[in-house]
């Protein structure tokens, strides 16, 4: 059972209207926003920030932002986030070998390394205490410019903000998000935990 019980989504109009952009993303709105929106001043912050963190750039793209943020997710333990961020990569069309490989990324041959670059930045710097190295700077510079490495921590660091969210409220996972989580990371032991 959640820390609070999510709102309904009619709860505050101008929160529903801007939760719109969910339903692209995962194809329904979070309970985690519906439970913000207890303060809407919180839930609408929340989702323009993530709309202006998950807009796509150019080469930092809407499926490997999805996958920072399952890495991210992943090093912090969330599985509320690990379920969303995995069924929004696979609905912003990242490969079906990298969504099936995803734990493997460092080393299975679906995975470029540009991308691992970016993967291993989301998982050093997610990190407590933070592990971003000069080997892991060198490494992203290679590969991308400053620009596209300020959009990777804003995803890094806006599922910070979630992950702490989510466990802490114990947020309950949606039945698509569950499915998501079930088929792409059940092999390695993917459960709802505390998230019923």
């Amino acid at each position: 059972m959640p820390l609070v019980t999510p709102l309904d989504a009619s709860h505050d109009p101008e929160t529903a209207q801007l939760a719109a952009f969910f339903n692209e993303t995962l194809g329904f709105c979070p309970n985690s926003v519906l439970t913000m929106q207890r303060r809407p001043a919180i839930s609408k912050a929340f989702i323009n920030l993530n709309k202006a963190v998950m807009a796509n750039e150019g080469r930092v793209t809407s499926a490997l932002k999805r996958m920072i943020a399952w890495v991210s997710s992943n090093a912090t333990g969330c599985r509320y986030c690990q379920a969303h961020a995995i069924r929004a990569a696979e609905r912003y069309g990242a490969e079906q070998e990298q969504l099936e490989n995803i734990w493997e990324y460092r080393t299975h041959p679906a995975f470029n390394e540009a991308e691992r670059a970016a993967l291993d930045f989301s998982l050093a710097a997610s990190q407590v205490p933070n592990a971003v190295n000069q080997e892991i700077q060198d490494r992203l510079h290679k590969h991308w410019n400053d620009g596209e490495i300020v959009e990777m921590l804003g995803v890094i660091s806006l599922f910070g903000y979630l992950n702490r969210w989510n466990d802490s409220m114990g947020t309950t996972l949606e039945g698509d998000a569950i499915e998501s989580g079930n088929q792409y990371l059940g092999k390695h032991g993917f459960e709802v935990g505390k998230h019923v």
